[in-house]
């Protein structure tokens, strides 16, 4: 029988009509309240780090291939659609899709407005999941191989700032060469990402119009997109696609085409840094404050169990059993609040932000069995490690003094 774990247990049934008990009810609802907001914070940042992230790659890929150019431009010179290198990338695991694009800068003229944009064009390749799930009204375009369509789906934001229906005609104008261009679509769906940067500027339709508009041939394109079952895997995919393309073309992952929001995306981390070192910095505190109190309160059982023949390792593994309890328990009631509001909040979306501030209309909520399995056992190491400081103070503890003290 483990004695230290028997007496352990007595004390903590025997606790309900002490001064400590109050103490102890507290250290359980800090290191729960500590947790919940460890938890929350981890689930939103990440979930807001993924929403973002998903709606940028839905608009370029994970890594985009194009003709090298030093200069920065929306019409990059084209390359062939029939790449010899294209078959390899299909084949390599982690690489989810490949499609081909072309990109032209124009103008949508309306009665009263006009408003400079980027058509992107898209062939039969297109994956429209992404686009699928963002629109609010109407459907995607349908293409075909051999006849150009001209249906094209616009953003929320242009329709509003031009006034655009569903199904209403937009005229759009583009300089090719010394001469300008203009062509009539029709709008067959409307979408909203959130990300006003992008939601201002694209609009989709298919590839065909691109490659007359440029005079290209029927076998050219911009360049291609490439999309990954991972994103972790896009810096060495990226490195991969690189070495496999050639000389005369240039391979960039999404993190180099739009680095400031990248880079403002990882600044969040700081912030739940920050909120881990305090949120675990009280629930130790409290601990410590707690462990204290109750061997304090259980001074004379102490200089019994000394006068008894126990040793001090053996009773300060009673205290930390009990300290093992009361993290176990605030942990899991701060498991079982703060999955209740991750759900919650996940199915029915009731905390809500404005979408042209923070690109995204609800708080989004993460939950990663990793992190989950991280963030507790992190709080109970540490926790439980920060408890071998107090326990000490039970080898100053005499049994003459402890018994007289009673």
């Amino acid at each position: 029988m483990n004695t230290e774990l028997f007496i352990a247990r007595r004390i903590i049934k025997g606790n309900k009509g002490n001064f400590s008990r109050p103490i102890v009810v507290v250290a359980i609802a800090a290191i729960a309240l500590g947790l919940t907001i460890m938890f929350v914070a981890i689930a939103i940042l990440t979930g807001f780090q993924k929403e973002i992230r998903e709606k940028v790659i839905g608009f370029g890929g994970h890594i985009q291939v194009s003709r090298f150019s030093e200069n920065s431009t929306f019409e990059p010179q084209p390359i062939d659609r029939y790449q010899a290198f294209i078959p390899k990338l299909a084949a390599k695991k982690g690489i989810k899709h490949i499609q081909a694009f072309g990109i032209k800068a124009g103008i949508i003229k309306t009665k009263d407005q006009i408003l400079g944009v980027v058509m992107k064009g898209v062939g039969k390749d297109f994956d429209g999941n992404f686009f699928r799930d963002k629109l609010i009204e109407g459907r995607l375009f349908n293409l075909k191989d051999t006849s150009r369509s001209d249906e094209v789906i616009i953003s929320k934001y242009i329709a509003n700032i031009l006034n655009i229906k569903l199904n209403d005609d937009l005229r759009m104008y583009f300089i090719a060469g010394n001469s300008t261009l203009g062509r009539k679509f029709r709008v067959c769906g409307i979408y909203e990402t959130g990300l006003e940067e992008f939601d201002k500027m694209y609009i989709i339709g298919d590839i065909h119009h691109i490659q007359k508009l440029n005079n290209w041939k029927s076998d050219q394109v911009g360049g291609f997109e490439i999309t990954l079952d991972n994103f972790k895997d896009m810096d060495r995919m990226g490195q991969f696609v690189y070495h496999q393309i050639g000389f005369s073309l240039d391979a960039s992952t999404i993190r180099q085409l739009y680095p400031q929001i990248f880079d403002w995306l990882d600044l969040q981390d700081v912030n739940v840094v920050i909120i881990l070192a305090l949120m675990i910095m009280v629930s130790t505190i409290t601990m410590i404050s707690t462990l204290l109190i109750l061997i304090l309160e259980r001074t004379n059982m102490i200089g019994v169990m000394k006068a008894l023949g126990m040793r001090n390792l053996n009773i300060r593994k009673v205290f930390l059993y009990n300290a093992a309890y009361i993290i176990g328990l605030g942990l899991f009631w701060g498991n079982l609040v703060s999955f209740t509001i991750c759900l919650l909040q996940q199915k029915f979306g009731i905390v809500t932000l404005p979408q042209e501030s923070y690109y995204v209309p609800v708080v989004p909520i993460n939950l990663n069995a990793v992190h989950i399995l991280l963030l507790n056992a992190g709080t109970m190491l540490i926790c439980y490690l920060m408890m071998v400081i107090p326990s000490l103070v039970i080898t100053r503890i005499t049994p003459l003094k402890a018994i007289r003290f009673s």
